[in-house]
C-alpha cells in the first residue's frame, strides 16, 4: 500500500468533499424509545435500530405503544415464517441424498 504525505495509506485526505459523518450504533440505540429497546433486546432476529425506529413511527409508536409493538411482532413473525420455508425447502433437498 503506498503512502500519501500524511502518512496513511490510500486514502484520499485532501479531499474536498465533505466527510460523512459516522454514527455510532450504540448511540443510536441509547436515543430509541424504551419501549422499542425491550423490543428490539427480546427480538428473535437482529434488527437494525434504523429500520426498528421506521416501523415504530410509521406505527404511530409515540402515541399508540402498544400497535406499534404489535406491528413490530407481527413483521418479525412473518420474516420467521418466510424464513422457515427456505430452510424447509433447504432440508427436503438434502433429505433425498
Amino acid at each position: 500500500m503506498r503512502r500519501n504525505k500524511t502518512g496513511r495509506g490510500g486514502r484520499n485526505l485532501c479531499s474536498g468533499l465533505k466527510r460523512r459523518r459516522r454514527v455510532s450504533p450504540m448511540r443510536t440505540y441509547d436515543s430509541l424509545p424504551p419501549e422499542l429497546r425491550g423490543w428490539l433486546a427480546a427480538a428473535c432476529l437482529p434488527w437494525s435500530p434504523a429500520s426498528a425506529l421506521k416501523i415504530w413511527n410509521r406505527s404511530g409508536g409515540s402515541t399508540d405503544i402498544a400497535g406499534a409493538l404489535s406491528r413490530l411482532d407481527a413483521i418479525e413473525r412473518s420474516m420467521l415464517q418466510k424464513d422457515a420455508g427456505i430452510w424447509h425447502m433447504k432440508d427436503s433437498r438434502t433429505a433425498g441424498n
